[in-house]
């Protein structure tokens, strides 16, 4: 069964939707992460596209990332329950509940905008070249993930 496609826009309202559902003392329903550090993990995904500040793998890193995690990341198949977080998307420090909020946000409508074309064949920061339904997938499948988790 195909995700919803985030790059339609009545798909990324309704992701933004439940985003604005979410307030600073939602509570996740598992997991370790705060609302607003599950929003700045959010953001990473974004940052990691639009963004220079996260390093990118090396030769070796990207071949062991192309190999055993991009078919967990970029496929339909749901996200299991606390599983594995890829070090770059582990949360230090304090982050601000509306600051968050508001990038990701933007991200998702930035997204939108640019739309499918701009996205297909587009290089990952970890994966290579990723066709546009592996980037919907992406993006999706870890939106509507940690939305779940917090209930919305």
């Amino acid at each position: 069964m195909a995700l919803p496609n985030i790059f339609r826009k009545d798909i990324s309202e309704e992701i933004i939707q439940r985003i604005n559902n979410l307030k600073p003392e939602t509570q996740p329903g598992w997991g370790k992460m705060n609302i607003s550090e599950m929003l700045a993990h959010c953001n990473v995904a974004y940052e990691m596209v639009y963004d220079n500040k996260h390093p990118k793998p090396n030769f070796l890193m990207k071949a062991i990332m192309k190999s055993f995690v991009k078919k967990i990341v970029t496929s339909e198949i749901p996200y299991k329950r606390n599983s594995q977080t890829a070090p770059a998307f582990i949360i230090k420090g304090s982050r601000d509940f509306k600051t968050e909020k508001k990038r990701l946000i933007e991200y998702i409508n930035r997204t939108q905008e640019l739309g499918e074309r701009r996205f297909d064949k587009k290089d990952s920061h970890s994966f290579g070249k990723l066709d546009v339904n592996e980037w919907n997938n992406l993006f999706y499948k870890h939106l509507d993930h940690h939305l779940t988790q917090f209930g919305v």
